[in-house]
This record gives structure tokens, sequence and C-alpha cells, in this order.
């Protein structure tokens, strides 16, 4: 697995050994971030990437948050709570010279403590058909985590259903293969 574009482009990220993480397919990956860099979502029309805090939930690697390190994010935030995973998000931290940026934890996103910063993008991954994502996304924002308007992408089966929690709205939805990327913002008064 390699980073796909900006500062960090080509380099190498490990992904954490067994069959509990299941990585984004990098060609899903890329088309994410073409519409994340080009698709108008940012405040000014533009790139949504460009300053933005991130919060990765059900992080794994940290693949999205190093990828969008790499494009221009000022800060990243990775909540998993696999402790292979988080030392594997570690050790990518380290190993692309990101450690200052990011903060790491070993938590349950559908439980967490509370945010010290409301982030502006935040990528959620939970497993598969466990219909944690949209449970995550309420306890996150109920915690703090999530700015008001910020753009909230929720990777899940391209053939699941995903149920969207109050206070977000949908406002695209994209097929990549295996993957859906739903894409939402957030609506503090929701």
């Amino acid at each position: 697995m390699r980073v796909i574009a900006g500062r960090h482009k080509g380099r190498t990220l490990a992904a954490p050994k067994g069959r509990k993480t299941r990585p984004t397919a990098a060609r899903a990956r890329e088309g994410l971030f073409n519409i994340l860099a080009h698709g108008g979502f940012g405040t000014d029309g533009g790139s949504v990437l460009a300053g933005a805090d991130v919060l990765e939930a059900f992080a794994g690697s940290g693949a999205f948050s190093f990828e969008a390190l790499s494009r221009g994010a000022r800060s990243a935030t990775l909540l998993d709570l696999d402790p292979l995973a988080v030392d594997t998000a570690r050790d990518n931290a380290a190993s692309l010279g990101e450690k200052e940026t990011t903060r790491i934890l070993r938590m349950d996103a559908t439980r967490p403590r509370a945010g010290r910063v409301a982030h502006t993008l935040v990528f959620l991954d939970p497993p598969y058909g466990s219909k944690l994502g949209a449970k995550a996304l309420q306890a996150l924002a109920a915690k703090g985590w999530i700015a008001p308007g910020a753009l909230v992408i929720a990777e899940v089966a391209a053939d699941e259903t995903f149920a969207t929690p109050s206070g977000f709205e949908v406002v695209q939805t994209r097929c990549f293969g295996a993957a859906r990327f739903v894409l939402m913002r957030f609506q503090a008064d929701g």
C-alpha cells in the first residue's frame, strides 16, 4: 500500500497483519481523493483537504489520514480499538515523519470520550456489514469530535444499506468496486 499523491507520494504504508483490518483498495482511495480535491467541497469551492483537521475512525493503518496529510491537511486524529492497528498507524506516522501532526488513540469510536478538537474532515471505515458507522457518527458528534459543516465520509460495502444519522445530510454517494463512499455534511443543530 502506498501514498498516492502529495509530498509523500509513492511512500509505502504498512498494514496491520491478520484479517481484522481491510485496507481500502488503492483505486477506491484514489477516486475518493480526487473527489475531495476537485469536487468543490472546500469552503471556497476548492479542495477540502488544504488545512483540514482530519478524524479517521476505524483507522487501521491510517492510510486515509496519511494521504490527507500528504495533500495538505493540517492534522489527523486516528481512532482504532485494535492494538495491532494502533501500533501500525504509529509506525506509519513515524516512517513518514508525521508524528507531530498525528494523534493516534486506542478508542472505540462508538463510545468515545470527549473530543479535544472538532474535526473538519471525517472518514469512517467500519467493518463491512457491521452497521457501526451511523452509531459511531452519532457518538462522535455528541462528544464534540466533528465540527459544524464538516465533510464526513463513511465507507460501506457497495450493496450495504447505510442509515444516515440525524444531523447528517448526504451530499453524494460514489461506488468504486466493492466500496461505496457516502459523503455527508454535519449540521450541528440537526
